[in-house]
């Protein structure tokens, strides 16, 4: 099954080639309609699930203490890839390391932090 097409951003931009286990920004390619931006994000803790969501808005570059939600980064996992949260934008902040997964609620499919990871491959655009 095919994804959203989504485009990567290293850490350093200037390399141009993303590479495993370094941070990077990700982005819905699409156009969107809407205010914010479609860079991903990591949420605040959603109490009522007990989750963290990847959420779109984040800021792009900067990487540091104000842009510590916004970055990823991809792992090879099995055969395939994985997404994982695990920010070193930041020397001295404390940050969660997690896969990124798939939580269902009620039909709807979210990305969320999970121990789960859910596994993704890559085709060019």
């Amino acid at each position: 099954e095919n994804g959203l097409p989504l485009t990567f951003t290293p850490v350093n931009p200037k390399k141009g080639v993303i590479r495993e286990s370094t941070d990077l920004n990700i982005k819905f390619s699409a156009a969107s309609i809407c205010v914010q931006t479609t860079l991903w994000k990591l949420d605040d803790f959603d109490e009522t699930t007990g989750k963290y969501f990847i959420t779109i808005g984040g800021n792009e570059g900067n990487p540091g203490r104000e842009t510590i939600s916004n970055w990823f980064k991809i792992e090879k996992f099995e055969r395939d890839y994985k997404l994982v949260y695990c920010p070193t934008v930041c020397n001295f902040c404390k940050v969660i390391c997690k896969d990124v997964g798939i939580f269902i609620q009620d039909g709807i499919r979210r990305l969320a932090l999970s121990d789960v990871p859910f596994k993704v491959m890559f085709k060019k655009a």
